[in-house]
């Protein structure tokens, strides 16, 4: 059955079409809650939540994007709140120092594995964390890392430009041993 079709049958409250939908999207919508929480508990209930809002407002998906996009970015956004609200601090950075992100230079240096770079990624602090996630890992563009987290376009630039240089830092240190 087409995906259309099933977000229609959603929108009509077909409870059938729901889970379809629902058993269709879990398992990579846990795998994108589990990339920002780290625990599984915490990703089940983030996509519990997600699916109860996504089929809230369902009359909302109107179709210019894949429903599994919509999904996702409902996803990441709840992730996101779920992370503000138990750590209760979301440090504003001085963004008198205006710098634009090379978007295109992300170069590793050589045996460096991918589950380095995700550990080095963690690693960073939070406001960089979120911008490098989004930017690198989800394929999130500036403007709408800026939306998710509530930053304006020029913070997402100068806090990605600030996590990639510490995050070729701490790779660095492990390609070198340093």
């Amino acid at each position: 059955m087409f995906h259309i079709e099933l977000v229609e049958q959603c929108k009509a409250n077909n409870r059938q079409a729901q889970l379809q939908l629902y058993r269709q999207y879990c398992d990579g919508m846990f795998a994108v809650a589990m990339r920002f929480l780290k625990n599984v508990d915490d990703a089940e209930d983030v996509l519990q939540e997600a699916f109860i809002k996504a089929f809230q407002r369902i009359d909302q998906f109107q179709g210019e994007v894949t429903f599994g996009a919509w999904l996702k970015r409902i996803v990441v956004n709840g992730s996101i709140d779920f992370l503000k609200s138990k750590h209760q601090r979301t440090v504003e950075l001085d963004e008198t120092y205006m710098h634009v992100a090379d978007d295109e230079d992300w170069n590793v240096e050589p045996g460096i594995s991918l589950d380095q770079v995700k550990k080095a990624i963690e690693e960073l602090p939070t406001k960089y964390k979120y911008v490098v996630q989004l930017f690198l890992v989800e394929g999130y563009d500036h403007a709408e890392i800026s939306e998710i987290l509530g930053i304006t376009e020029t913070a997402s630039r100068t806090r990605l430009l600030r996590g990639k240089t510490q995050l070729k830092e701490k790779l660095k240190d492990l390609a070198y041993g340093t």
